[in-house]
């Protein structure tokens, strides 16, 4: 049974093919239907057909890249990358070739980052067509740049994390002089524009091996150019007692490889948790990083804008940040108090960054289980009324606005969180009392 997605990918194969020209599969489609992994990403086409036929051929088109023999069809109301057969020529800036020339199937290939990603599949004939020997280096687990690795690298300094991030997803080994070329041309990711950089990263962290991803950041030199803040956490001990799995970055590490379907938010989160702790390390009676969550949620906000990260995912990220030792102390907290906590907006994802912190650390997730328990004995309306009186109550009781309002409507709503006012004339009465003793 095929997909929507593939059978539409297969009606523009066929219409090209009807037309006389070539037309497969390409990329990591191909990669992963030959190592028997499910095949949900984005098919794309390489072909025979140049830009201007392809446009007259499908309706729908997007012109993005015509000027390197690319363009996205829309069929079926589903975008599909379109790229005429190509041979890079020269090193351009770093991110693209200074030009292209239209070539053959086998020419397309080589110019390919790597030999996993560098098969073909034709769905006419129900064959893999395999010229850089992409087979042969999946059944032996090895990332290999196609040709000439600094070539490779010096084309795209993307392809440097793209290789760490398939070694990591797939469990593959980096060939050696791969390796080698990627240590020796890590400044170049500099080049590389911040957009790009989060979005590989991004990648990398809704993977299950991201933990391991971000040490083999570190060990390639990577890290240091492209998440400092991450790489100074690098040998930064900390108190025996609480954190026996040892320095920082070994923490951060341990913690992402604990996530489990991690949303953005909280992989992020994780990642960042930790990093306001060398700016504030301090040796006294023990190792100590006093207002680290705080400090930490500053430094996290201007990372992410330095990569050019949504505002969306910065706010949220920076409050899990600021709040992830808060956990500490929510058994003592006021019913109140504890209320507002389960009604934060980001209490998912800093439920499960603290779950993976602890089982990183101490290993006592004591505190988590007990908010989980809370969870499910409040239903939502319950952890956040709708309040029993506002604003608009107290100007009709003939107050002003000012100051005077905000504290008495908090001060109502904690006690209406505590149980102690339940409706809205008790509510009333508790106000004119209170302002009758200010």
């Amino acid at each position: 049974m095929k997909t929507p997605k593939e059978a539409a990918a297969l009606e523009i194969v066929k219409l090209l093919a009807d037309h006389g020209h070539r037309a497969l599969y390409a990329g990591g489609y191909v990669r992963d239907m030959v190592m028997g992994l499910p095949t949900k990403g984005d098919i794309d086409i390489a072909t025979s057909a140049t830009p201007e036929v392809v446009c007259k051929l499908f309706p729908h088109v997007v012109t993005v890249g015509e000027h390197f023999g690319v363009v996205i069809v829309n069929h079926n109301e589903m975008p599909f990358e379109v790229a005429t057969f190509r041979k890079d020529v020269g090193i351009g800036d770093g991110r693209h070739p200074a030009s292209v020339t239209f070539s053959d199937e086998k020419e397309d290939a080589l110019r390919r980052d790597f030999t996993i990603n560098g098969m073909f599949y034709d769905p006419l004939s129900d064959k893999v067509l395999d010229y850089v020997r992409g087979g042969e280096d999946i059944s032996k687990g090895i990332i290999r740049a196609i040709g000439e690795a600094r070539l490779r690298f010096n084309e795209d300094y993307l392809r440097m994390i793209r290789a760490i991030r398939f070694s990591a997803r797939f469990g593959f080994a980096i060939e050696k002089e791969t390796w080698a070329a990627l240590k020796e041309k890590a400044e170049g990711i500099l080049q590389i524009s911040a957009e790009r950089v989060f979005q590989e990263l991004d990648k990398i962290l809704a993977e299950p091996s991201s933990g391991k991803a971000m040490t083999m950041l570190h060990e390639s030199g990577l890290l240091t150019r492209i998440l400092p803040e991450v790489e100074k956490t690098v040998g930064v001990g900390q108190p025996q007692q609480f954190h026996p799995e040892g320095d920082v970055f070994t923490h951060t590490v341990t913690a992402l490889s604990l996530l489990v379907n991690p949303t953005q938010v909280a992989a992020w989160s994780t990642l960042l948790h930790d990093i306001g702790k060398p700016p504030t390390m301090e040796v006294s009676d023990r190792i100590r990083f006093s207002n680290h969550d705080n400090v930490g949620a500053g430094m996290a906000a201007g990372l992410l804008r330095r990569l050019k990260a949504p505002s969306a995912l910065i706010e949220s990220v920076c409050d899990v940040i600021a709040n992830h030792m808060n956990f500490i102390n929510v058994r003592k907290m006021r019913l109140s108090t504890l209320k507002r906590f389960l009604a934060r907006p980001t209490l998912a994802d800093e439920l499960e960054v603290h779950r993976v912190d602890c089982l990183a650390s101490h290993g006592d997730i004591s505190n988590y289980t007990f908010i989980k328990e809370k969870q499910a004995e409040m239903p939502v309306e319950e952890i956040k009324p709708k309040a029993l009186i506002n604003g608009k109550d107290l100007i009709e009781l003939g107050y002003k606005p000012g100051p005077i309002f905000g504290k008495i409507l908090g001060e109502a709503y904690d006690l209406q969180l505590e149980n102690k006012l339940q409706t809205r004339d008790e509510a009333i009465e508790w106000v004119k009392n209170s302002l009758k003793k200010e």
